[in-house]
């Protein structure tokens, strides 16, 4: 397993950026990078499940299950995986599942003098890699545009 960084500096105070990133509505659009379709079901409240969920390549369900580790309000959201979702079913026994259980996502949100860094620090399998770098930078820029688009 490979620990992957990213961060953004968004031109906004902490509290806009940690509501338009984990907002429903917000949410589904900048991660739609990922997945033009993709949305959360749970709460970010420390020790709730939440589930990362889209439509796969061909259209069933899928996507990922977490444990919400930590939540400090405008500071920091860490998650542990636990399984993932195929075909619209929980997996949490095979191999694939086994591979990234236990891996971990996190949110740190830092800021000084009105302008807020995310840095983003993720657990990812080599196979996996190439897709983040890609993504995740975009994902973030997407981030950033809603939040200052909104100031």
């Amino acid at each position: 397993m490979e620990k992957l960084r990213y961060s953004v500096t968004i031109n906004a105070p902490v509290q806009d950026v940690w509501t338009t990133m984990l907002n429903d509505a917000t949410y589904r659009e900048w991660t739609s990078v990922f997945n033009s379709d993709s949305y959360f079901e749970g709460e970010w409240s420390q020790g709730s499940e939440i589930r990362f969920l889209g439509p796969d390549g061909d259209g069933s369900l899928a996507g990922m299950i977490a444990t919400v580790e930590e939540n400090r309000p405008n500071e920091l959201i860490s998650l542990r995986y636990i399984g993932q979702i195929v075909n619209g079913e929980d997996d949490t026994t095979s191999e694939a599942a086994k591979a990234f259980m236990g891996a971990h996502e996190k949110y740190a949100f830092s800021a000084a003098g009105g302008v807020t860094t995310v840095d983003v620090e993720l657990d990812s399998e080599d196979e996996f890699v190439a897709m983040f770098d890609e993504a995740w930078p975009l994902a973030l820029e997407k981030l950033k545009d809603i939040v200052e688009a909104r100031r």
